[in-house]
């Protein structure tokens, strides 16, 4: 019997789930030029992803942690705070290794890549018992029903497998170009105009 999870795929649904939108030069909405988008759900209903290369400048994982009271150990990594997207901005989301497991609360995205919006997460990660890779991201991307389909038609965006070695490993700000040569494109042989007449 197929999972829900397949009938989806069978449907045509979901394709972007678990994957890396990569936008083109030329963006058209400022908010988006030049990101790398994981995204972590996509349906008929509408899709949501954090974008992961774009730190917010002069905020330290450290100081959200004292700002929410949350103590920290010897144990307590550094991770980059990232503008998530431009909803809900002031809420929090952590992307991370499938390690970790809040089983009420954890999203599963892929094998290897989840999400958790709770405090708890941010407990464990202080105390050194979260997971092995994180990216902190304040807000998200989001589209309404058939809206990233259309982007896609406007050539807005490309998208390409993820993996946990280019969502955690690379420096955000290579994370972009990165993320186009795993396509086997350069940004100097982009443009945003490709396919139009």
């Amino acid at each position: 019997m197929a999972s829900s999870r397949d009938r989806k795929l069978e449907e045509g649904e979901s394709f972007l789930e678990g994957k890396l939108l990569i936008a083109l030069p030329g963006m058209e909405d400022e908010r988006f030029a030049q990101t790398v988008i994981y995204m972590c759900a996509h349906s008929s209903k509408g899709a949501m992803g954090i974008v992961i290369n774009k730190p917010i400048p002069g905020l330290t994982f450290a100081e959200l942690l004292k700002q929410l009271e949350i103590k920290t150990s010897p144990r307590t990594g550094e991770f980059p705070i990232l503008y998530g997207g431009p909803v809900e901005t002031g809420r929090g989301f952590v992307l991370h290794s499938g390690d970790y497991d809040s089983s009420e609360s954890t999203l599963p995205v892929s094998e290897d890549i989840s999400l958790t919006a709770t405090l708890d997460i941010l407990r464990a990660i202080a105390e050194g018992r979260g997971p092995k890779q994180a990216l902190f991201a304040l807000g998200y991307a989001g589209w309404a029903p058939g809206q990233i389909e259309s982007e896609f038609q406007r050539n807005g965006w490309l998208h390409c497998e993820a993996d946990a070695p280019l969502v955690f490993g690379v420096h955000p700000d290579a994370k972009w170009r990165t993320a186009l040569q795993r396509l086997g494109i350069g940004p100097s042989g982009l443009s945003a105009n490709t396919g139009r007449a």
